[in-house]
């Protein structure tokens, strides 16, 4: 009989823990669609893991942002900025070329899943983003990523601005780690690997 309640009491934490984990994974879901669906990622990675390599990437990353900022001025949405990035994809590349000093550069647009990232004021969670990829040589250095649309990652006055071109829900989610709650987007994190390796089965 004890046996039967500690069974039945195990069965029904088993539940419970997974009732929990499938409301996470749906808030992890849903919260990690409405960001992606708001944003483009920048994403340039260097040739590689050498000094002036990683100079380099970051003198790309800026030639990139200086040639698009005023282009996305206007665009009012996502899918407005995909549009005006993709059709400037030439440009994109040619200002990437001009900073990287005659190496080898390769621009796409297309998407990309990211991990969870932390910024100084604001926070992306785990997902798959529309994203512009920007690889300079062989690509085997570490990358340098952020938000191309809207500007997050610009200066404080800047960002300050371009989150105004976000809702306050998609606000709240990116900027709710700031103040302390990091947890659930390592749930995020962890629920999008497993959406990621259930892809590749």
């Amino acid at each position: 009989m004890d046996g039967g309640r500690l069974l039945r009491k195990g069965e029904i934490a088993l539940l419970a823990a997974l009732s929990i984990s499938l409301l996470l994974g749906a808030w992890a879901q849903a919260a990690g669609a409405r960001v992606s669906d708001a944003v483009i990622r920048l994403h340039v990675v260097a040739s590689s893991d050498e000094a002036a390599e990683q100079a380099v990437k970051l003198e790309v990353r800026d030639a990139v942002l200086e040639y698009l900022t005023p282009l996305l001025g206007g665009a009012g949405s996502r899918d407005g900025a995909a549009a005006v990035i993709g059709g400037h994809l030439e440009g994109i590349e040619a200002a990437a070329r001009s900073a990287a000093g005659g190496r080898e550069v390769a621009v796409e647009l297309g998407e990309e899943y990211y991990p969870t990232r932390e910024y100084g004021g604001f926070a992306l969670p785990a997902g798959r983003y529309q994203s512009l990829r920007v690889t300079l040589g062989e690509g085997e250095g570490h990358n340098w990523w952020c938000v191309v649309f809207p500007p997050l990652c610009l200066d404080s006055s800047g960002a300050e601005e371009a989150f105004g071109q976000l809702d306050a829900p998609t606000r709240g989610i990116i900027t709710e780690p700031a103040r302390g709650v990091t947890f659930r987007f390592r749930l995020v994190e962890l629920w999008g690997e497993l959406m990621e390796f259930l892809r590749t089965i």
